[in-house]
């Protein structure tokens, strides 16, 4: 049992922790989500977090969410394989009927970004507001959170060395083959409190989501909630 494997670890980064530090808990009792919202963390799903440290000549930071969710998109693909799945921008992993499996929260302290991963394995919150789901009610038989943290880490590695060779481009690319398809409605809520609804039109070369408007606009999105409607 720990607070938050993030926080552990953004001290641990802090005091000089190496990239490629792993933990993983059973359990959190101060798990966290996007936006500051609490991550409901009971025994039997992933919990888990690892440091990257940014180098000089690495790409741009925030594009360390697609790495992310490219690793969480392999993994359970690779433990669940009967169960379909996309990624919705930038890194949830939901069911193809838009149920959230996996969440993922990065945070950085100096060089280091603590990238965490709430994955569910056996267990999903219910009545927060958004479908969500587990691979087990999901039809599958995932194994056990210690394997597939070992699983996460050796596909994250291997997304980190594709995300440094470059270019940029190809790895947004995959993330768009992984993703909901082309033209799926959307519904943004914009940090100021604004809301636009349009339809996905993939993503601009720096990560941002492309929105298409009613009135044919493009919009970049850089921070938002994103749903699907």
């Amino acid at each position: 049992m720990t607070g938050s494997t993030n926080a552990d670890l953004l001290a641990r980064a802090a005091a000089g922790a190496p990239e490629g530090l792993w933990l993983r808990a059973d359990q959190q009792d101060g798990g966290r989500g996007r936006m500051g919202r609490d991550w409901i963390s009971p025994i039997g799903n992933l919990y888990a977090s690892t440091i990257i440290r940014i180098g000089a000549i690495d790409p741009p930071p925030a594009s360390l969410a697609f790495v992310a969710g490219l690793a969480a998109h392999q993994t359970i693909r690779q433990v669940a394989p009967e169960v379909a799945i996309q990624i919705k921008w930038p890194n949830d992993i939901l069911t193809s009927d838009g149920a959230k499996l996996c969440g993922i929260l990065l945070e950085r302290a100096g060089d280091a970004i603590v990238a965490g991963f709430g994955i569910n394995l056996a267990h999903h919150p219910e009545n927060i507001g958004r479908a969500t789901s587990d691979l087990r009610a999901s039809g599958a038989n995932p194994p056990d959170a210690q394997s597939v943290c070992e699983i996460l880490g050796n596909f994250l590695e291997e997304w980190l060395r594709k995300w440094r060779q470059g270019p940029l481009v190809d790895l947004l690319r995959a993330w768009e083959a992984a993703a909901h398809p082309l033209g799926t409605a959307l519904q943004v809520n914009l940090p100021d409190g604004e809301q636009l609804q349009g339809l996905f039109s993939g993503l601009a070369n720096d990560g941002a989501l492309r929105l298409r408007l009613a009135d044919g606009e493009i919009r970049a999105i850089h921070a938002a909630d994103i749903f699907l409607i």
